[in-house]
């Protein structure tokens, strides 16, 4: 173990100069999502791809709708039908002078035809007053022929999507660090993307340890209590985009403990402890990995510091493994489990992802406080808060006891208390990390 008192930016410092970033890989579109790009995507295809309607309704030539009114309609005989996906009309002939053809959204403009008149602005082929919509083709096919009267003129190319519009070949798509989210995936698609090359979403392996620990849903006897970190350990990392594991809390027990950090290694881009970090004479997490080490695996071990921090203070770092895959031991107390993660873990798993900025964003806003917040010298702490943007003030939640995890619950901001300050008085100002 380290003698030395690691600062915060130090000890997070040290673990991203370790953690690089996954090799790419070529991927599926379903399964990319959540993944960083390591390549621009330019396009090959106009989008929209055609000419098209952005209204059911008639197209039309201009000059046969001037000046139409609703007393003096414009009457054009109606030619048939052009559906979406359906080119026969709009490929074999032309809208000539007083023609129209009924047209549905996304249906390619046939030739000839310069504008789109809505269905609302005609009487839809019945012959009565303005129509709301048109009769399925199915009811009644006689709409696809016939005539219509027009009400109104319209503007050349009215309401007439143009080929291109959205983005034409040789335009640059998504750039090279864009996340993979749902309106990127259906970029991709629309552009004729089936897969992509992206850092995959890294694999989390999460354990707790102790004996003391029973599964939610057991019994809980006298002495023992349920396991929440392993859980909120893996749904944060699942929040952050990694692929997490969950494995059943662990026994204070250093060689069950190494056994099952071997057996999961086969799984794991990077691996979390929580608990057994400490002083105690029962901390197997730190028996079990302080001599991992060996001349085997040169290179690896785990290394157990102090840290100027509250709460989170004993803190665990290195690699184990042939791969020498990450390890980040964090300390057992809720708040102090989940405050180290946000700290470090996260961090770690973005920077695995290839993302850039790895940091939560951070405000300054103004303390909503009953009294004083206090914080040990040359102690960074971090305290829970809820934050009004509107107001720009950040309200404590709970105290300090790093045990708290229904304050924590409650809150959706860590409040910063640098290590030089030791008293922040309600209506200063302080550095607020956003955690949602």
């Amino acid at each position: 173990m380290s003698s030395t008192i690691w600062s915060v930016d130090e000890h997070l410092d040290d673990i991203l100069a370790a953690v690089k970033p996954l090799e790419p890989i070529e991927l599926q579109l379903p399964d990319a999502q959540g993944c960083v790009l390591v390549e621009d995507v330019v396009v090959e295809v106009s989008l929209p791809p055609f000419d098209n309607s952005s209204m059911d309704g008639y197209a039309v030539r201009i000059s046969d709708v001037e000046g139409a009114s609703e007393e003096f309609p414009a009457v054009l005989t109606v030619i048939g039908d052009v559906a979406a996906g359906d080119v026969g009309l709009a490929g074999d002939r032309s809208v000539g002078p007083g023609e129209a053809a009924r047209i549905m959204t996304g249906a390619p403009l046939p030739k000839g035809a310069e504008a789109v008149v809505p269905v609302e602005w005609t009487d839809g082929g019945t012959g009565g007053g303005p129509a709301s919509a048109m009769r399925a083709h199915s009811d009644a096919p006689e709409g696809a022929s016939g005539e219509v009267r027009v009400h109104r003129s319209v503007e050349p190319r009215a309401h007439v999507r143009a080929k291109g519009s959205d983005v034409t070949p040789g335009d640059l798509a998504l750039r090279a660090g864009s996340v993979v989210g749902p309106p990127q995936i259906g970029l991709l698609a629309a552009i004729g993307r089936s897969t992509v090359r992206v850092r995959p979403r890294p694999r989390v392996v999460v354990l707790s340890t102790g004996s003391e620990l029973v599964q939610p849903g057991d019994e809980l006897t006298a002495g023992r209590i349920y396991d929440s970190n392993s859980f909120a350990l893996t749904a944060a990392a699942r929040d952050a985009g990694a692929i997490a594991y969950r494995v059943p809390a662990v026994a204070d027990d250093a060689e069950t403990l190494r056994a099952t950090i071997d057996d999961q290694l086969i799984r794991a881009d990077i691996v979390v402890t929580t608990g057994g970090v400490s002083v105690g004479a029962y901390d197997v997490v730190k028996e079990a990995l302080s001599s991992v080490g060996d001349e085997d695996e040169p290179g690896s071990g785990v290394d157990f510091r102090t840290l100027a921090m509250q709460p989170g203070k004993p803190q665990g770092f290195g690699s184990i493994g042939p791969d020498h895959t990450p390890l980040l031991a964090l300390p057992g107390n809720p708040v102090s489990s989940y405050v180290s993660f946000e700290l470090f873990v996260r961090p770690a798993i973005l920077a695995l992802m290839g993302i850039e900025d790895v940091h939560r964003p951070t405000v300054r806003a103004t303390l909503n406080a009953d009294e004083a917040l206090t914080s040990p010298a040359g102690r960074r702490q971090f305290l829970r808060g809820t934050y009004d943007a509107e107001s720009g003030t950040v309200t404590p939640v709970g105290g300090p006891g790093s045990h708290l995890i229904a304050a924590l619950a409650q809150a959706d901001a860590l409040i910063v208390l640098p290590e030089d300050v030791t008293k922040a008085e309600p209506g200063t100002e302080a550095e607020v990390v956003l955690l949602r």
